[in-house]
């Protein structure tokens, strides 16, 4: 974790909600962890990295819970340990995440997450009872945090959010494309995220010796995970999403322009779990989700930015990502016409 690594200080809010009514409780544990008390009124202000995850063990210890009394039963203190370690044990991801939501469901009573594959896309659904809107919307957040962040780092791999849907309401912020991807709605009939199922067949590559490792350093890792604001994958991505498709640069030319051999570039990017090929998808996908949700460029012209030779192309390669058309998509956010395109055999770039 780097210095000027931070997040929002909305998280603060989550972490400390159990001590609602307790101004002074929460002024002192604020205090131990070096966060001005003053942020937590400023929910898109910025705190450090290393202060969020110092407050992270300090509020597990003060409430005697790792889940931050945001569920009625909550997680006693090595609860998280205990799951991890049964998680290893598994031979892939799919197994893994479902024996985690399994494990999760022993100790939360309001907030119980199911796992379903449907063809080529895999969906983690949040079910809540919750009484307390602000307990239910920390909740969800929280628990889909440590979903991913185990998934990911069971993998040994960066596994992209294809979607992300929250039932409730708040302001965006700037933290919200490095946790759930570009393609997030608040206010939405159900809290799920939805990513390519074929990462579910990804080996559990973790053992006992790196459990110890991830549990001395799971506040810092769950904070950063595997998208590092300042890592070479992130150079990567905001360089392609500052230049059209057609000025990306080749593999060779960008490590170039890093100063790297192409072979090192390639290993750096590995260590942080992912390829040159997947960020550029990656970031094909952002663009995508965003020029159809905000954007009132044609699907045409959409299609000529990223790169591909025909509109139906891009309109085979969006329902892979989404499973419904570009068209039903942007209709469905921006409540225009669906804009029709017949799809035709044409090859993808």
């Amino acid at each position: 974790m780097r210095e000027k690594d931070s997040v929002a200080a909305y998280f603060v809010q989550a972490m400390i909600h159990g001590m609602s009514g307790q101004p002074q409780r929460v002024k002192a544990v604020l205090e131990q962890a070096g966060i001005d008390p003053a942020v937590i009124r400023q929910p898109s202000a910025r705190v450090p990295a290393s202060a969020f995850a110092a407050l992270w063990l300090i509020q597990i210890r003060e409430l005697n819970d790792e889940f931050f009394k945001l569920d009625s039963h909550g997680m006693p203190p090595g609860s998280f340990a205990l799951i991890c370690r049964a998680l290893i044990q598994e031979p892939d991801l799919h197994k893994a995440m479902r024996q985690c939501l399994a494990n999760f469901g022993l100790f939360l009573r309001d907030f119980r997450g199911t796992l379903a594959v449907r063809g080529k896309r895999a969906v983690i659904s949040l079910e809540t009872h919750c009484a307390d809107d602000d307990a239910s919307r920390f909740g969800e957040e929280t628990f889909l945090v440590l979903m991913i962040s185990l998934m990911c780092w069971l993998g040994g791999r960066r596994i992209p959010i294809d979607r992300a849907d929250f039932r409730h309401e708040r302001l965006s912020l700037s933290d919200d494309r490095l946790l759930w991807g570009p393609n997030l709605t608040f206010g939405a009939e159900r809290t799920e995220i939805e990513f390519a199922s074929h990462y579910l067949r990804l080996p559990v590559v973790q053992d006992l010796a790196s459990l110890k490792v991830f549990l001395r350093t799971a506040p810092q890792w769950l904070v950063i995970r595997f998208r590092n604001q300042h890592g070479l994958a992130s150079q990567v991505h905001q360089r392609l999403r500052g230049s059209h498709y057609s000025e990306w640069p080749t593999l060779q030319a960008f490590a170039l322009e890093q100063h790297l051999s192409p072979s090192t570039f390639r290993r750096k990017l590995e260590r942080e779990g992912c390829s040159y090929q997947e960020i550029k998808d990656e970031v094909r996908r952002g663009v995508a989700f965003e020029q159809l949700r905000q954007g009132s460029a044609s699907i045409s012209d959409i299609a000529e930015r990223l790169g591909f030779q025909e509109p139906s192309a891009f309109h085979r390669a969006f329902k892979k990502w989404t499973g419904e058309s570009p068209g039903r998509y942007r209709a469905r956010y921006q409540g225009v016409e669906e804009e029709v395109v017949t799809p035709q055999e044409s090859p993808e770039p």
